[in-house]
Order: C-alpha cells, then sequence, then structure tokens
C-alpha cells in the first residue's frame, strides 16, 4: 500500500500523505485519479480523474461517489478525517 504526497490535478493543491492509511483523493476538492485496483495498490493503467458526485453512509463515516472522467468506471473511496466538510455535505444533497 502506497500512502504518498501529490499535487492535485483537478485544483492544484499539494496534498500530504495521512499516516494512516492510503491517501486516494484530494482533502480540498475531493477529486481522485484513478490508479488503483485494490486500494493503495497504485495498479490501474486508466489514470483519468475520478469527479465527486455523491455521498453514501459507510459504518461510522461515509463513502465519497466517483465516476470517472476517462473511462466512465464507477468508484467509492472512504472519505478522510481533513476532507472538506462543505463539500461533503454539498456531495449529500445530491443523493437527496
Amino acid at each position: 500500500m502506497k500512502d504518498e504526497n501529490f499535487i492535485c490535478e483537478h485544483c492544484g493543491m499539494e496534498v500530504t500523505k495521512l499516516n494512516y492509511t492510503a491517501r486516494d483523493h484530494c482533502p480540498y476538492c475531493l477529486y481522485s485519479k484513478h490508479v488503483d485496483i485494490f486500494p493503495g495498490d497504485r495498479q490501474n493503467t486508466c489514470h483519468g480523474l475520478l469527479k465527486p458526485v455523491g455521498i453514501e453512509k459507510f459504518k461510522n463515516t461515509y463513502k465519497i461517489l466517483y465516476v470517472c472522467e476517462t473511462c466512465k468506471q464507477k468508484h467509492k473511496n472512504i472519505m478522510a478525517k481533513d476532507d472538506n466538510m462543505d463539500l461533503i455535505i454539498d456531495l449529500s444533497r445530491v443523493n437527496e
């Protein structure tokens, strides 16, 4: 599993690693990159941007719902502790 710093390809912000699991999306704009087959493996060859399109409840937290802008595959990531809660709330309204 790779947990690494990166520059978000959507908003350009510098994103630091989480240190408790593999960072899989930008906490500022919530966009992700289609790089994993299994969490943190970085083995997917698509590399398209994953656009956040909704939120779903998962155990005691939430998952961000994505659609890849390149291959159109749907994907889910568990939200991180430092995610932009204003955007999480906005996405939760999409599902209402």
